[in-house]
């Protein structure tokens, strides 16, 4: 039993790693412990591994993980997209070396020897497409269709123009420092991808996610299920009851059953944990951003009315207290202020928090999914524009 607890122990100190890392900034988990292991993993660990390098290599040493940084972090560069590959490749190869001996198996055909190579083949092909796409990039030959295609909220944008590109700066739109270049509704730079998601390439990224994450969840039931046939063909249950005399039950079986797959066929297990955790990041990752074209909102709409909404708060607290200060505050030399003024007085700061947001760019459910699956400068009245225009 030392071996399962172990591997139980293994596995919720990688899950709790792995969730921290990836989703700790999320909003969901702030003030928890993920958060702050969050922290650690990204600055604290960072912050105590430069002292350490500085003490035993001094500057030098120093310096070239300053430069390593700047290339990882700074620049757009493949090392999260060779990642990916290394990820899916090895994936894949633990599963065939593993697994496909037993397919055909009890419970499943001998077409899961394909159809798993044509899923794993349609994501690489996703991945590759989201990768080297055109996530809408801003031009001084089409800046003025992007102009009108998304008019300024004067809330969160407003007219101005890119300092770097020297062009008008169209609502929704962000100049990529890693990419350099203006993008049209700018959603978020993607180190996976190596690329921007933006207005013409949102409809890849979102196909990629939900493709990944319902791949995942193929290989956990396609391995439970190699599992399953296993047991079945072995005979397991069979021996456990007629020579062991174990009770006819899932409650007294399923521990006999668990230890035997632990011992032959740990690996399976571990793929299928694996996937697991993956596909639950998957469909977190992928709801996030489905509830986001589902509004017509980006990620970095997000951060800015974030930002608006704290501005206006401020701005209403103080015209409130302003207010309660005109209409009866205590000052030096006045009466004392009423019980009831200062209840009244307390109840206007705390409706000062309801801050109305509005989004101009949400127009309903089904034209929100249409605007992603054909943008506007996928569409022939786009190019009709520009001829008006010109």
């Amino acid at each position: 039993m030392s071996l399962h607890w172990l591997l139980i122990c293994h596995g919720m100190i990688t899950l709790t790693i792995v969730v921290s890392f990836l989703c700790g900034q999320w909003p969901i988990f702030q003030g928890t412990p993920i958060s702050s292991i969050h922290r650690f993993l990204t600055f604290g660990a960072y912050r105590h591994f430069l002292k350490f390098i500085g003490a035993v290599f001094g500057d030098r040493g120093t310096n070239l993980v300053l430069s390593v940084e700047y290339y990882c972090c700074d620049r757009a560069n493949p090392i999260l997209q060779i990642i990916y590959l290394a990820i899916i490749g090895t994936t894949y190869y633990i599963v065939v070396k593993t697994s496909f001996s037993y397919i055909p198996g009890h419970y499943l055909s001998e077409v899961h020897r394909y159809g798993s190579f044509l899923a794993v083949a349609i994501g690489l092909f996703l991945f590759l497409l989201t990768s080297f796409s055109d996530p809408g990039t801003v031009k001084a030959e089409n800046v003025s269709l992007y102009l009108y295609a998304y008019p300024y909220d004067n809330l969160i944008f407003t007219k101005k123009e890119c300092p770097t590109c020297k062009i008008p700066k169209p609502a929704r739109s962000k100049h990529c420092s890693l990419c350099k270049r203006c993008v049209a509704r700018f959603d978020h730079h993607c180190g996976w991808m190596n690329n921007c998601i933006g207005e013409r390439n949102t409809r890849y990224f979102m196909a990629f996610l939900i493709w990944h994450f319902l791949l995942c969840v193929y290989g956990t039931i396609t391995i439970g299920l190699v599992l399953a046939g296993r047991v079945e063909e072995s005979q397991i249950v069979h021996i456990l009851i007629v020579y062991y005399g174990v009770d006819n039950s899932v409650r007294s079986l399923a521990p006999y059953i668990a230890q035997w797959l632990v011992d032959a066929h740990n690996t399976q297990i571990l793929l299928m944990v694996f996937l697991a955790v993956v596909s639950l990041l998957l469909a977190g990752f992928f709801a996030y951003h489905a509830n986001l074209c589902l509004t017509n909102t980006t990620t970095n709409e997000t951060f800015k009315w974030q930002d608006y909404i704290t501005w206006q708060k401020k701005g209403n607290e103080a015209h409130a207290a302003l207010g309660v200060n005109a209409t009866g505050m205590t000052r030096e030399g006045n009466p004392e202020e009423s019980k009831c003024k200062s209840f009244f007085g307390r109840f206007l700061l705390q409706e000062t928090e309801v801050v109305v947001r509005k989004n101009v760019y949400d127009k309903g459910f089904f034209h929100n999914i249409y605007e992603v699956i054909f943008p506007f400068s996928t569409r022939a009245s786009f190019s009709q524009t520009k001829s008006k225009s010109d």
